[in-house]
Protein backbone atom coordinates (compact mmCIF):
# COMPACT_ATOMS: atom_id res chain seq x y z
CA UNK A 1 0.00 0.00 0.00
CA UNK A 2 1.29 3.14 -0.80
CA UNK A 3 2.57 5.72 1.76
CA UNK A 4 1.20 9.41 2.57
CA UNK A 5 4.75 10.28 1.67
CA UNK A 6 5.07 8.69 -1.35
CA UNK A 7 1.29 9.64 -2.59
CA UNK A 8 3.15 13.34 -1.45
CA UNK A 9 6.02 13.20 -3.47
CA UNK A 10 3.53 12.08 -6.50
CA UNK A 11 1.68 14.76 -6.27
CA UNK A 12 4.10 17.36 -6.24
CA UNK A 13 6.33 16.02 -9.00
CA UNK A 14 2.99 15.68 -11.02
CA UNK A 15 1.85 19.20 -10.20
CA UNK A 16 5.82 20.34 -11.62
CA UNK A 17 5.01 18.50 -14.64
CA UNK A 18 2.00 20.74 -15.68
CA UNK A 19 4.48 23.61 -16.87
CA UNK A 20 5.83 20.90 -19.14
CA UNK A 21 2.80 19.78 -20.56
CA UNK A 22 1.19 22.66 -20.83
CA UNK A 23 4.36 23.96 -23.04
CA UNK A 24 3.01 22.27 -25.88
CA UNK A 25 0.06 24.81 -25.88
CA UNK A 26 2.33 27.76 -26.39
CA UNK A 27 4.90 26.69 -29.03
CA UNK A 28 5.21 29.18 -31.77
CA UNK A 29 3.82 27.54 -35.24
CA UNK A 30 6.99 28.29 -37.85
CA UNK A 31 5.00 27.46 -40.67
CA UNK A 32 3.43 31.10 -41.02
CA UNK A 33 5.17 34.33 -41.77
CA UNK A 34 5.60 36.65 -38.69
CA UNK A 35 3.98 39.56 -39.88
CA UNK A 36 4.34 41.64 -36.60
CA UNK A 37 7.19 43.81 -36.37
CA UNK A 38 7.77 44.55 -32.88
CA UNK A 39 10.49 47.37 -31.79
CA UNK A 40 12.61 46.39 -28.79
CA UNK A 41 11.66 47.77 -25.36
CA UNK A 42 13.86 48.14 -22.41
CA UNK A 43 12.38 45.87 -19.94
CA UNK A 44 10.58 47.70 -16.48
CA UNK A 45 12.66 47.31 -13.51
CA UNK A 46 10.24 47.10 -10.15
CA UNK A 47 12.62 47.71 -7.25
CA UNK A 48 11.51 47.69 -3.83
CA UNK A 49 13.02 46.97 -0.29
CA UNK A 50 12.18 46.36 3.20
CA UNK A 51 14.02 47.20 6.33
CA UNK A 52 13.44 46.76 9.80
CA UNK A 53 15.39 46.69 13.22
CA UNK A 54 14.97 47.17 16.51
CA UNK A 55 16.44 48.48 20.23
CA UNK A 56 16.46 45.38 22.22
CA UNK A 57 16.72 45.22 26.43
CA UNK A 58 17.76 42.14 28.28
CA UNK A 59 15.88 41.59 31.65
CA UNK A 60 16.14 37.68 32.28
CA UNK A 61 18.52 36.56 35.20
CA UNK A 62 21.02 34.82 32.51
CA UNK A 63 21.86 37.75 30.57
CA UNK A 64 22.24 39.95 34.15
CA UNK A 65 24.54 37.45 35.42
CA UNK A 66 26.77 37.35 32.27
CA UNK A 67 27.05 41.15 32.14
CA UNK A 68 27.92 41.78 35.35
CA UNK A 69 25.41 42.35 37.26
CA UNK A 70 24.42 44.72 34.44
CA UNK A 71 21.41 44.65 31.64
CA UNK A 72 22.38 43.72 27.88
CA UNK A 73 21.36 46.07 25.16
CA UNK A 74 21.69 47.18 21.95
CA UNK A 75 20.46 48.86 18.73
CA UNK A 76 20.09 46.25 15.90
CA UNK A 77 19.60 46.27 12.24
CA UNK A 78 17.73 42.61 11.38
CA UNK A 79 17.44 42.79 8.11
CA UNK A 80 17.29 44.64 4.84
CA UNK A 81 15.66 42.86 2.06
CA UNK A 82 16.24 44.54 -1.51
CA UNK A 83 14.03 43.07 -4.23
CA UNK A 84 14.75 43.58 -7.95
CA UNK A 85 11.94 41.98 -10.77
CA UNK A 86 11.69 42.17 -14.61
CA UNK A 87 10.43 40.39 -17.29
CA UNK A 88 12.69 38.11 -19.38
CA UNK A 89 10.41 37.24 -22.30
CA UNK A 90 6.87 35.97 -23.06
CA UNK A 91 5.39 35.03 -19.77
CA UNK A 92 9.00 34.76 -18.26
CA UNK A 93 10.00 37.30 -15.25
CA UNK A 94 13.03 37.27 -12.94
CA UNK A 95 12.72 37.82 -9.43
CA UNK A 96 16.08 38.60 -6.60
CA UNK A 97 16.12 39.54 -3.33
CA UNK A 98 19.04 39.78 -1.40
CA UNK A 99 19.53 39.29 2.35
CA UNK A 100 21.91 41.72 3.73
CA UNK A 101 21.98 41.10 7.65
CA UNK A 102 24.53 41.05 9.89
CA UNK A 103 27.80 38.52 10.69
CA UNK A 104 29.69 37.02 13.40
CA UNK A 105 28.14 38.64 16.82
CA UNK A 106 31.15 37.62 18.85
CA UNK A 107 33.24 40.47 18.98
CA UNK A 108 36.31 39.39 18.39
CA UNK A 109 35.15 38.16 15.31
CA UNK A 110 32.88 40.55 14.08
CA UNK A 111 32.40 40.96 10.48
CA UNK A 112 30.33 43.50 10.08
CA UNK A 113 27.44 43.17 7.48
CA UNK A 114 27.35 40.66 4.36
CA UNK A 115 25.02 40.07 1.44
CA UNK A 116 23.73 36.82 0.53
CA UNK A 117 20.59 35.50 -1.70
CA UNK A 118 17.43 34.85 -0.44
CA UNK A 119 15.48 34.64 -3.43
CA UNK A 120 16.43 33.85 -6.72
CA UNK A 121 14.53 32.43 -9.20
CA UNK A 122 13.07 32.03 -13.14
CA UNK A 123 9.11 32.50 -12.85
CA UNK A 124 6.77 31.21 -15.63
CA UNK A 125 3.35 31.74 -16.37
CA UNK A 126 2.17 28.72 -18.11
CA UNK A 127 -1.14 29.69 -17.88
CA UNK A 128 -2.62 33.30 -17.27
CA UNK A 129 -5.93 34.13 -15.72
CA UNK A 130 -8.85 33.03 -16.85
CA UNK A 131 -12.07 34.81 -16.70
CA UNK A 132 -12.72 32.22 -13.42
CA UNK A 133 -9.80 33.61 -12.13
CA UNK A 134 -7.75 30.60 -12.83
CA UNK A 135 -3.83 30.85 -13.00
CA UNK A 136 -1.15 28.68 -12.59
CA UNK A 137 2.96 29.82 -13.02
CA UNK A 138 6.23 27.71 -12.05
CA UNK A 139 9.18 29.03 -10.65
CA UNK A 140 13.05 27.56 -11.09
CA UNK A 141 15.93 28.62 -8.29
CA UNK A 142 16.11 29.86 -4.84
CA UNK A 143 12.21 29.63 -3.77
CA UNK A 144 9.82 29.95 -1.14
CA UNK A 145 9.39 27.13 0.84
CA UNK A 146 6.07 25.75 1.16
CA UNK A 147 4.15 27.64 4.47
CA UNK A 148 6.52 29.83 5.70
CA UNK A 149 6.49 32.77 3.37
CA UNK A 150 2.37 32.12 3.65
CA UNK A 151 2.25 32.34 7.32
CA UNK A 152 4.75 35.84 7.17
CA UNK A 153 0.66 37.44 5.60
CA UNK A 154 -1.01 36.97 8.89
CA UNK A 155 2.20 37.50 11.63
CA UNK A 156 4.10 40.62 11.10
CA UNK A 157 7.54 39.47 10.75
CA UNK A 158 9.56 42.76 11.66
CA UNK A 159 8.23 41.91 15.01
CA UNK A 160 9.60 38.16 15.58
CA UNK A 161 9.79 35.25 13.04
CA UNK A 162 6.74 33.20 12.80
CA UNK A 163 6.59 29.87 14.91
CA UNK A 164 7.99 27.06 12.11
CA UNK A 165 10.82 29.54 11.59
CA UNK A 166 11.98 30.35 14.77
CA UNK A 167 11.71 26.83 15.59
CA UNK A 168 13.98 25.83 12.68
CA UNK A 169 11.37 23.59 11.52
CA UNK A 170 12.50 23.97 8.04
CA UNK A 171 14.28 26.55 6.49
CA UNK A 172 12.01 29.57 4.55
CA UNK A 173 13.67 29.35 1.19
CA UNK A 174 15.27 26.69 -0.61
CA UNK A 175 16.52 25.74 -3.99
CA UNK A 176 14.52 23.72 -6.25
CA UNK A 177 11.36 23.79 -8.29
CA UNK A 178 7.65 24.89 -7.62
CA UNK A 179 4.72 25.34 -9.19
CA UNK A 180 1.56 27.36 -7.86
CA UNK A 181 -2.00 27.43 -8.84
CA UNK A 182 -4.51 29.60 -7.98
CA UNK A 183 -8.01 28.36 -8.09
CA UNK A 184 -10.75 29.74 -9.84
CA UNK A 185 -13.67 31.90 -8.14
CA UNK A 186 -10.85 33.31 -5.77
CA UNK A 187 -11.57 29.54 -3.61
CA UNK A 188 -7.26 30.17 -2.86
CA UNK A 189 -4.09 28.36 -4.40
CA UNK A 190 -2.25 25.09 -4.05
CA UNK A 191 1.68 25.58 -4.10
CA UNK A 192 3.89 22.44 -4.21
CA UNK A 193 7.58 22.42 -4.55
CA UNK A 194 10.76 19.99 -4.60
CA UNK A 195 13.77 20.81 -2.94
CA UNK A 196 17.05 20.42 -1.93
CA UNK A 197 16.37 20.71 1.75
CA UNK A 198 19.11 22.39 3.34
CA UNK A 199 17.86 25.38 3.10
CA UNK A 200 19.06 28.50 1.34
CA UNK A 201 21.92 29.07 3.60
CA UNK A 202 23.39 25.67 3.03
CA UNK A 203 25.00 23.87 0.15
CA UNK A 204 23.14 20.66 -0.52
CA UNK A 205 25.14 17.75 1.42
CA UNK A 206 23.51 14.67 -0.03
CA UNK A 207 21.32 12.94 -2.93
CA UNK A 208 17.89 13.60 -0.94
CA UNK A 209 15.45 15.66 -1.93
CA UNK A 210 12.37 17.29 -0.26
CA UNK A 211 8.75 16.96 -1.27
CA UNK A 212 6.03 19.39 0.10
CA UNK A 213 2.55 20.50 -0.57
CA UNK A 214 0.25 23.01 0.82
CA UNK A 215 -3.65 23.58 -0.03
CA UNK A 216 -5.27 27.02 1.06
CA UNK A 217 -8.84 27.18 1.04
CA UNK A 218 -10.37 30.73 0.95
CA UNK A 219 -14.40 29.25 1.30
CA UNK A 220 -15.14 32.81 1.32
CA UNK A 221 -12.66 34.73 -0.42
CA UNK A 222 -15.44 35.94 -3.47
CA UNK A 223 -17.71 38.09 -1.02
CA UNK A 224 -16.61 41.28 0.86
CA UNK A 225 -17.10 40.30 4.60
CA UNK A 226 -14.81 40.11 7.41
CA UNK A 227 -14.42 36.74 6.53
CA UNK A 228 -13.23 37.12 3.01
CA UNK A 229 -9.74 36.58 3.94
CA UNK A 230 -10.40 33.30 6.14
CA UNK A 231 -7.50 30.95 4.93
CA UNK A 232 -7.16 27.04 5.97
CA UNK A 233 -4.17 25.47 5.18
CA UNK A 234 -3.10 21.67 5.46
CA UNK A 235 0.20 21.35 4.75
CA UNK A 236 2.86 18.52 4.40
CA UNK A 237 6.57 18.66 3.96
CA UNK A 238 8.56 14.87 3.42
CA UNK A 239 12.53 14.47 3.07
CA UNK A 240 15.68 12.46 4.48
CA UNK A 241 19.27 13.30 6.01
CA UNK A 242 21.88 11.23 4.93
CA UNK A 243 22.62 8.33 7.39
CA UNK A 244 26.03 8.59 9.33
CA UNK A 245 26.95 5.28 8.10
CA UNK A 246 26.58 6.63 4.38
CA UNK A 247 30.49 6.24 3.89
CA UNK A 248 31.06 3.60 6.15
CA UNK A 249 33.67 1.09 4.82
CA UNK A 250 32.15 -1.37 6.21
CA UNK A 251 28.31 -1.47 6.18
CA UNK A 252 27.13 1.53 4.54
CA UNK A 253 23.67 2.87 4.50
CA UNK A 254 22.49 4.85 1.29
CA UNK A 255 18.90 4.38 2.52
CA UNK A 256 18.14 8.27 4.08
CA UNK A 257 16.40 8.98 7.36
CA UNK A 258 13.29 10.32 7.55
CA UNK A 259 12.90 14.02 7.97
CA UNK A 260 8.94 15.03 7.66
CA UNK A 261 7.23 17.51 8.89
CA UNK A 262 3.17 18.05 8.27
CA UNK A 263 0.75 20.95 9.50
CA UNK A 264 -2.60 23.00 9.25
CA UNK A 265 -2.71 26.79 9.95
CA UNK A 266 -6.11 28.54 9.90
CA UNK A 267 -5.92 32.63 10.01
CA UNK A 268 -7.91 35.60 8.73
CA UNK A 269 -5.91 38.58 7.15
CA UNK A 270 -7.95 41.54 7.45
CA UNK A 271 -6.42 44.42 8.92
CA UNK A 272 -8.91 45.49 11.28
CA UNK A 273 -7.90 41.82 13.21
CA UNK A 274 -5.39 39.53 11.90
CA UNK A 275 -5.65 36.06 13.71
CA UNK A 276 -4.13 32.63 13.01
CA UNK A 277 -3.79 29.18 14.71
CA UNK A 278 -1.44 26.51 14.04
CA UNK A 279 -0.66 22.91 15.17
CA UNK A 280 2.36 21.28 14.04
CA UNK A 281 4.67 18.36 14.01
CA UNK A 282 8.17 17.31 13.13
CA UNK A 283 9.55 13.70 13.23
CA UNK A 284 13.26 12.84 12.69
CA UNK A 285 14.71 9.78 12.52
CA UNK A 286 18.51 9.69 13.85
CA UNK A 287 20.93 6.64 13.97
CA UNK A 288 23.57 5.31 16.52
CA UNK A 289 25.63 2.09 16.66
CA UNK A 290 28.85 0.71 15.10
CA UNK A 291 29.94 -0.30 11.94
CA UNK A 292 28.36 -3.79 12.74
CA UNK A 293 25.43 -3.63 11.41
CA UNK A 294 23.13 -5.45 13.91
CA UNK A 295 24.55 -2.89 15.97
CA UNK A 296 22.83 0.16 14.33
CA UNK A 297 19.87 1.80 15.76
CA UNK A 298 17.54 4.47 14.45
CA UNK A 299 15.41 6.19 16.75
CA UNK A 300 12.44 8.40 15.67
CA UNK A 301 12.01 11.88 17.77
CA UNK A 302 8.80 13.46 17.40
CA UNK A 303 8.38 17.16 18.57
CA UNK A 304 4.60 19.12 18.53
CA UNK A 305 4.14 22.55 18.10
CA UNK A 306 0.87 24.90 18.71
CA UNK A 307 0.97 28.23 18.36
CA UNK A 308 -2.02 31.27 17.88
CA UNK A 309 -1.77 35.11 17.67
CA UNK A 310 -3.81 38.03 17.01
CA UNK A 311 -3.10 41.94 15.77
CA UNK A 312 -5.96 44.05 16.40
CA UNK A 313 -5.99 47.41 15.29
CA UNK A 314 -9.51 48.61 17.67
CA UNK A 315 -9.52 51.96 16.37
CA UNK A 316 -10.38 50.80 12.86
CA UNK A 317 -13.04 49.01 13.57
CA UNK A 318 -15.58 51.93 12.85
CA UNK A 319 -15.53 53.84 9.88
CA UNK A 320 -11.72 54.77 9.64
CA UNK A 321 -10.96 50.80 8.34
CA UNK A 322 -7.44 51.14 6.63
CA UNK A 323 -6.40 54.91 7.61
CA UNK A 324 -3.11 55.75 9.25
CA UNK A 325 -1.39 56.50 11.31
CA UNK A 326 -3.29 53.93 13.85
CA UNK A 327 -2.84 52.15 16.68
CA UNK A 328 -3.36 48.50 17.61
CA UNK A 329 -2.04 45.78 20.03
CA UNK A 330 -0.79 42.46 19.26
CA UNK A 331 -0.08 38.49 21.65
CA UNK A 332 1.43 35.38 20.46
CA UNK A 333 1.62 32.61 22.40
CA UNK A 334 4.03 29.11 21.15
CA UNK A 335 3.96 25.71 23.16
CA UNK A 336 6.52 23.32 21.76
CA UNK A 337 7.50 20.19 23.05
CA UNK A 338 10.79 18.78 21.39
CA UNK A 339 10.89 15.29 21.83
CA UNK A 340 7.64 12.64 22.88
CA UNK A 341 10.60 10.77 25.12
CA UNK A 342 10.43 13.80 27.74
CA UNK A 343 7.67 16.17 29.10
CA UNK A 344 10.48 19.06 28.36
CA UNK A 345 8.56 21.66 27.00
CA UNK A 346 9.03 25.91 25.35
CA UNK A 347 6.55 28.40 26.15
CA UNK A 348 7.04 31.38 24.27
CA UNK A 349 5.40 34.90 24.39
CA UNK A 350 5.04 38.14 22.72
CA UNK A 351 2.81 41.14 23.42
CA UNK A 352 2.73 44.62 22.61
CA UNK A 353 1.47 47.66 20.97
CA UNK A 354 2.07 48.97 17.39
CA UNK A 355 1.85 52.34 15.23
CA UNK A 356 1.24 52.28 12.31
CA UNK A 357 2.39 55.94 11.66
CA UNK A 358 2.32 55.48 7.46
CA UNK A 359 1.28 53.14 5.19
CA UNK A 360 4.84 51.71 4.93
CA UNK A 361 6.23 52.73 8.20
CA UNK A 362 5.35 51.12 11.84
CA UNK A 363 6.35 50.96 15.46
CA UNK A 364 6.46 48.40 17.81
CA UNK A 365 6.93 48.32 21.83
CA UNK A 366 6.70 44.36 22.49
CA UNK A 367 7.99 42.14 25.51
CA UNK A 368 9.23 38.42 24.25
CA UNK A 369 9.78 35.98 26.83
CA UNK A 370 11.17 32.17 26.27
CA UNK A 371 10.95 29.65 28.99
CA UNK A 372 11.66 26.32 29.23
CA UNK A 373 9.30 24.13 31.26
CA UNK A 374 8.78 20.31 32.33
CA UNK A 375 12.55 19.80 32.91
CA UNK A 376 13.29 21.16 29.62
CA UNK A 377 17.11 22.26 29.73
CA UNK A 378 18.42 26.10 29.20
CA UNK A 379 17.79 29.59 31.14
CA UNK A 380 14.77 31.41 30.32
CA UNK A 381 15.01 34.75 28.46
CA UNK A 382 13.18 38.60 28.39
CA UNK A 383 13.58 40.73 26.74
CA UNK A 384 11.73 44.35 25.93
CA UNK A 385 11.79 45.61 22.08
CA UNK A 386 11.41 48.80 20.00
CA UNK A 387 10.99 46.96 16.64
CA UNK A 388 10.36 49.35 13.48
CA UNK A 389 10.16 48.59 10.14
CA UNK A 390 9.63 50.78 6.46
CA UNK A 391 9.23 49.54 3.35
CA UNK A 392 9.85 51.34 0.18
Amino acid sequence: MPTFRSLLAVAAATLLAVPMARAQQYQKDTTKADTTATKPKTPALDFSGWLFGNYQYETDAASEKANGGSHANKFDIERAYLTFKMPAGKRMSVRITTDIQQGQTDQQAYQGWFVRLKYAYLQWDYALPDSNGFSALARFGMLHTVVIDHEEGFWPRWVSKTSLDRLSFFSSADLGAATQLTLPHKLGEIYGTITNGAGYQAPEANSFKDFALRLSLTPFGATDSYFKTFTISPWGYFGNNASSFVNDPTNPISSGLAKNRYGLFVGIKDRRAQLGAEWAEKKDDSDAGSEDALDQVVTTTTGKLYDGFAVLRPLEWGKNHGKVPSIGILARYDHFTPSNTSNGYQEFLVGGIFWDTTPKTSFSLDYQKTTPKGGLTGNPTELWYLHWQVLF
